[in-house]
């Protein structure tokens, strides 16, 4: 048994929030860390005030906290982002000449992202890709919408693991558009479940297993109460030292809980 990673714990008293962030990976010039759910990765333009991941982090560094402290922190900075629901890898640069280099990589899309979502619905194919250009919403600030002179967006998709109703897929987005496999499969007729914001609904036991029983006067819970979208896997060379570099994040414990409750009652015969 692999010996449990080590966590930063971060806390945002002010709003009676805490989490405890597994390090995924770390060397001299990268530090690498599983983002929880519900945490934004950077401040949020229309509302500076929500905590969010880097600046909880900065504050770390110059307040000396012990993770930093014992690390020898002095620098941070992400050279991408993961939405506010969306968990996983989320790779940061320990100095100012990895993190130009990241931003290059990233810029030119040179690595290789994949996720995995639970959506609601099946595909046609095995594999399949959506190619649909993305820009702001003019009506709902914050959300992404496909326009005709939007920005180039494309991602492919390869079903995992298929039950009534809903489809493990693996996404592989080829652009950094905001918001894009979420839109990209609610275009499919796909949404991710929890994203009620592109339209996806959550998942109850009490849907898929036969004689549930609720308890009395205690509302049932949905087993994701999260996006169920999460950046599994990171394939990019170091920015350092040119060496191929993966980094890959466990998958959430409710993704987890939600397979095994569709795989017990909710399976597709062979």
């Amino acid at each position: 048994m692999k010996p449990a990673p080590p966590v930063i714990r971060l806390s945002a008293p002010a709003h009676g929030l805490s989490w405890a962030v597994p390090v995924l990976y770390e060397d001299e010039h990268l530090l690498a860390l599983d983002k929880p759910a519900r945490l934004l990765s950077s401040p949020d333009r229309y509302d500076p005030a929500r905590p969010n991941l880097m600046r909880l982090l900065h504050e770390g560094v110059a307040a000396g906290r012990p993770w930093a402290a014992s690390r020898g922190l002095t620098y941070l900075a992400n050279a991408h982002r993961l939405d506010f629901e969306t968990t996983g890898v989320f790779l940061l640069a320990k100095c100012r000449d990895a993190l130009v280099v990241l931003a290059n990589h990233f810029g030119s899309e040179i690595p290789k992202k994949y996720y995995v979502a639970l959506a609601q619905g099946r595909p046609a194919a095995e594999t399949f890709s959506v190619e649909k250009p993305l820009a702001a919403d003019r009506y709902h600030p914050g959300l992404m919408r496909i326009a005709r002179h939007g920005k180039k967006s494309a991602t492919e998709f390869r079903i995992l693991e298929s039950f009534p109703g809903h489809t493990l897929l693996e996404a592989q987005p080829h652009t950094g558009r905001t918001h894009q496999i979420r839109v990209h499969l609610k275009h499919a007729g796909l949404p991710i479940l929890g994203d009620r914001t592109y339209g996806g609904g959550l998942l109850y036991l009490s849907s898929l297993k036969p004689g549930y029983r609720q308890r009395p006067a205690v509302p049932e819970r949905p087993l994701i109460a999260s996006m169920a979208l999460h950046a599994w896997r990171l394939e990019l060379p170091h920015p350092v030292t040119g060496g191929a570099l993966c980094i890959e994040a466990p998958w959430p414990r409710e993704l987890q809980v939600a397979l095994k409750y569709l795989r017990r009652f909710a399976s597709i015969p062979a």
